[in-house]
């Protein structure tokens, strides 16, 4: 595998009102187990709104309160990561994203030559949405759809969504005792795409919902994602250090 790209949630970054330091920490050591592979890794990154709040306690329900604690936390995101890479002498970089990067060739194109250049030469480059001034994208928007489009416009050959979440599941895990998790998805259906979203963390903004929307565009475009735990990475780290699918839902075409 060439290229993949991992999105990690702010749920798995953060808990009891600070970063969760041991997971940040995990997930460092499985990209940097991951490059060694030769495969290239982009991270997608939420959690700027989150950071921002472990040093301000703004109100998270006003846009303008959200906008400045993305503007907050997010060098205090990149430090962090900084930090941890440094450890395993892997530098990693910042790109910020806006949503119209995508409906301009050439705007895509440009973005896509600074990943290339990041990438070849051994750089790993941290994207999030451009939060302080996406208003649209902090009241409706989500990384899982972001990290969808990055992954297909980058060249990536596989997402990997680090999430609450550890598969996708046939019905409720959290109401439904009997429910199992789905291994493969071949197809998702409009009633599951059209869901209401349903976030489980104060810091998120989509839920399962956005996740299957990411996976229905990466399989109408003949990619693939895999869903699994951040806070265990045992199952992706069998799925893409091993080669062996034993926990976590794959979706594919």
């Amino acid at each position: 595998m060439k290229r993949v790209v991992l999105k990690v949630g702010s749920h798995v970054l953060t808990e009891n009102g600070g970063m969760a330091n041991d997971r940040i920490n995990a997930l460092i050591e499985l990209i940097a187990q991951i490059k060694s592979k030769g495969t290239e890794v982009i991270l997608v990154s939420s959690g700027a709104v989150a950071t921002g709040y472990t040093q301000l306690q703004l109100d998270r329900a006003s846009v303008s309160n959200r906008q400045a604690l993305a503007a907050i936390g997010q060098p205090f995101l990149l430090s962090m990561y900084q930090n941890f890479f440094s450890k395993h002498d892997i530098l990693c970089s910042q790109v910020l994203l806006s949503a119209d990067v995508f409906d301009s060739r050439k705007h895509t194109k440009h973005a896509k030559m600074a990943i290339d250049t990041l990438l070849e030469n051994g750089v790993v480059p941290i994207i999030n949405e451009n939060d302080t001034v996406s208003i649209d994208e902090l009241v409706f928007g989500d990384n899982d759809r972001l990290s969808a489009h990055v992954a297909y416009y980058f060249d990536a050959e596989l997402l990997v969504l680090l999430s609450d979440i550890d598969a996708y599941y046939d019905k409720d895990p959290n109401k439904h005792g009997d429910a199992k998790a789905k291994k493969i998805v071949v197809n998702i259906s409009d009633d599951e795409l059209n869901a209401t979203a349903t976030p489980s963390d104060k810091f998120a903004t989509g839920g399962i919902v956005t996740k299957l929307q990411a996976a229905d565009f990466l399989m109408r475009h003949d990619r693939e994602m895999f869903l699994a735990s951040g806070f265990d990475l045992n199952d992706v780290k069998d799925f893409l250090i091993k080669g062996e699918h034993v926990g976590g839902t794959l979706f594919k075409s």
